[in-house]
């Protein structure tokens, strides 16, 4: 809009405010027919102002305003200066020159002059209250552009001041000044109060009035509120967003079990595809006890690229299975996430999997693997594994050497020294077995010659 025909309806709503019209006198003092400024009529009655403009000053405006909606800046300002210099303007005059000058100024983003000129409309005096409350409310938004928010505030206090009953809007430019100030607590009663007026007029509630409240409570942590806004965001403007954030903040109370309802309502409806989301869901399965599902979940990303294959996610693929007693389907995750691993930590845990199913060559493979990649935090343990593995496959001294290796830490020493007695004994016996049975066989042969 124009700036000529926001200060005609500026005009118009001041005239309609005091129940008179402005005159078009020939002098810069002339008066309207409801009395001079200052005036009561009546007992009682509101002030009412008088809107003055002569002819002259109104003409002159108005050429003024044509330069500058046609960006002839320079031309415009030179006018205005010139009215301004003029004796015996009226209240009301002064008040629509400087109104103008600011409007000039905002339009060429000279926002401090632009402050300082509608500063001038309210020096003026008494002038209509559609006019202060118009430039009230300007000057707050021209604070906030120049990122002035305490001088905002202060602003629209004054504002709040000038009006019995304030509009939505003027609550919320409150709490924004505040909320910029990061004072969350004094922000978030003006903005809970515009949306609760806009609300009341029968209107839906503006979203970024919302998210704002939203994020006031999430700096307070006043989580229990936040449900109740984003309840609000949900059902007014559904976006998945807003669930997933729903989600968090049950996570935020310990509530899992409503966070992973909503995060796997989410997924079941194809809301939730990204890999932070679907391993997320994988984790809330693994905490409430449903492995077979995350593992599930977590394969079916992986295999279609929408969560990488590394070592950390391979690895809880593997976790998963293992919970859910597939051990077979644990063992190829873990697998590739040993090889991928910086350290032989899941070669080793590879081996277990591997003894658990009777694998015990396989196991062997991983052990060593493992020992030789480094960085295994108890070798004691992995040598015990191997041992274990290769006593299984009759290989009794690279077992026996195993357990050795096993016991020279002290805390293996009595499991070492235990294998170590019992494949000594394995030893002895087979020693026997080996010493007797060529005997056995020599008596059979001789037993033949001396048939012949």
């Amino acid at each position: 809009m124009g700036y000529w025909r926001i200060l005609i309806s500026l005009v118009t709503a001041a005239a309609i405010l005091t129940g008179s019209a402005a005159s078009a006198g020939d002098g810069g003092g002339g008066s309207s027919s409801g009395g001079s400024p200052g005036s009561k009529k009546g007992g009682g009655e509101d002030t009412k102002i008088t809107m003055a403009m002569s002819q002259g000053v109104f003409e002159e405006l108005q050429e003024a305003q044509q330069l500058i909606e046609t960006k002839q800046y320079s031309n415009g300002h030179r006018i205005l200066q010139k009215l301004l210099g003029k004796k015996k303007l009226s209240v009301y005059e002064s008040a629509q020159i400087w109104n103008l000058t600011a409007y000039a100024y905002y339009l060429q983003e000279r926002y401090g002059d632009a402050i300082r000129a509608y500063e001038q409309v309210l020096s003026q005096g008494e002038i209509p209250e559609a006019i202060v409350q118009s430039t009230l409310k300007t000057l707050s938004q021209l604070y906030f552009t120049v990122e002035d928010y305490t001088k905002a505030m202060e602003t629209v206090e004054r504002l709040m001041a000038e009006v019995s009953n304030p509009s939505p809007e003027v609550y919320m430019l409150l709490g924004q000044a505040h909320f910029q100030l990061k004072q969350y607590k004094q922000a978030v009663k003006p903005i809970a109060t515009a949306i609760d007026k806009y609300r009341s007029q029968g209107k839906k509630p503006r979203e970024n009035w919302l998210l704002l409240l939203r994020v006031c409570y999430y700096e307070l942590k006043d989580y229990k509120k936040m449900i109740g806004v984003l309840k609000q965001l949900i059902t007014l403007y559904p976006k998945e967003q807003y669930l997933l954030t729903l989600a968090g903040v049950y996570s935020e109370l310990g509530d899992t079990h409503k966070q992973l309802a909503l995060t796997e309502a989410l997924y079941e409806s194809g809301y939730v595809t990204g890999s932070r989301h679907v391993i997320n869901l994988a984790n809330l399965y693994l905490l409430h006890g449903v492995p077979y599902k995350a593992a599930k979940v977590l394969e079916k990303a992986i295999d279609g690229r929408n969560v990488k294959a590394d070592e950390r996610n391979l690895r809880l693929l593997s976790q998963s299975w293992y919970q859910a007693r597939e051990d077979k389907k644990a063992i190829p995750p873990l697998a590739r996430a040993a090889v991928l691993s910086g350290n032989g930590e899941l070669f080793v845990r590879l081996a277990q999997s591997y003894i658990n199913l009777d694998r015990w060559q396989e196991a062997v493979d991983a052990v060593q693997k493992g020992l030789e990649k480094g960085g295994v935090k108890r070798k004691d343990i992995a040598n015990i594994m191997l041992g274990m593995a290769l006593f299984n496959q009759h290989k009794l001294s690279a077992a026996r050497n195993a357990f050795l290796n096993a016991k020279g830490d002290k805390r293996s020493v009595k499991v070492a020294r235990q294998w170590i007695a019992y494949v000594d004994s394995e030893l002895k016996r087979k020693d026997s077995l080996d010493q007797t049975l060529p005997e056995i066989q020599q008596r059979k042969q001789d037993k033949i010659l001396r048939s012949l």
